[in-house]
């Protein structure tokens, strides 16, 4: 099992738990019960996977994040990178102006960070 990859409904939990984090255990099982239907047990059982991939804990019945979403979809992107185009940003971007044309405000902001990260090299 990939640490970054989430399945429909553990994705919909992950996004409540940053939308209310910190929560207390029991008040994020009765937000479940209300969202999703789920008991009691159900949420702790998919809390403790999310936990064990690193992106959650649960300390002393408190909810909180090891990431935050923006940390974890760069890393959902990282892990897509290494699995299909062998790490390289560069071959990603190739196979994909390909299929889609890259608008000239897409070009620019990429030549942006580009060039921030050219500066950020110098310091």
């Amino acid at each position: 099992m990939e640490a970054y990859k989430l399945g429909e409904m553990e994705q919909k939990f992950a996004d409540l738990i940053w939308e209310k984090e910190p929560i207390a255990s029991g008040e994020l099982a009765k937000l479940c019960k209300e969202a999703f239907g789920w008991k009691r047990t159900t949420m702790y059982t998919m809390l403790k996977r999310l936990c064990l991939r690193g992106i959650f804990k649960n300390e002393d019945g408190v909810v909180c994040a090891l990431m935050t979403r923006e940390e974890f979809l760069a890393a959902q992107g990282e892990q897509f990178l290494e699995e299909h185009f062998d790490g390289s940003l560069p071959r990603f971007l190739t196979a994909f102006s390909r299929r889609k044309r890259l608008s000239g405000r897409e070009i620019a902001e990429l030549k942006k960070l580009i060039e921030e990260y050219e500066e950020g090299e110098d310091g």
